[in-house]
């Protein structure tokens, strides 16, 4: 079911208007407004109103994925990229900040600025721990 107050229902739904870059029957893929780079892509679900990847269907996630890799193809051509980031937020403390799945389509350019996240190594013993956390969950 769709939400009466989530922007991007409104878009898929055809009330707001948006720069549609590419549309199937299960996902929509559309300009972002407050772009990183020039072609920076948002592809979302047309299916419902799932919040994040913890309560997405399988299929509409199988229809996502797939879209995510024809948009990133046109748009690395397009914008004659050197390269895509692929980005997912994930809740509120991962910088969700529309409660609808979407994924981020990044074009990325020589000196463009944009920097990942910083990593640091695990201490002695700590992955097998953390390994062993992830693998009791299945």
């Amino acid at each position: 079911m769709k939400s009466s107050d989530c922007i991007f229902c409104k878009i898929v739904a055809g009330d707001i208007p948006a720069d549609a870059v590419y549309e199937d029957e299960k996902t929509l893929a559309f300009l972002d407004i407050r772009p990183v780079n020039a072609g920076h892509t948002l592809v979302v679900p047309k299916n419902g109103h799932p919040h994040n990847i913890f309560d997405v269907s399988a299929a509409d996630w199988a229809a996502v994925s797939e879209t995510v890799r024809k948009v990133s193809l046109a748009v690395e051509k397009a914008m004659s990229a050197r390269g895509i980031n692929l980005m997912m937020n994930n809740r509120e403390h991962a910088g969700q900040v529309v409660d609808h799945v979407h994924l981020h389509i990044i074009p990325r350019f020589a000196g463009d600025g944009l920097k990942l996240w910083p990593q640091h190594p695990y201490k002695e013993g700590e992955a097998e721990a953390v390994a062993e956390k992830i693998r009791a969950q299945f």
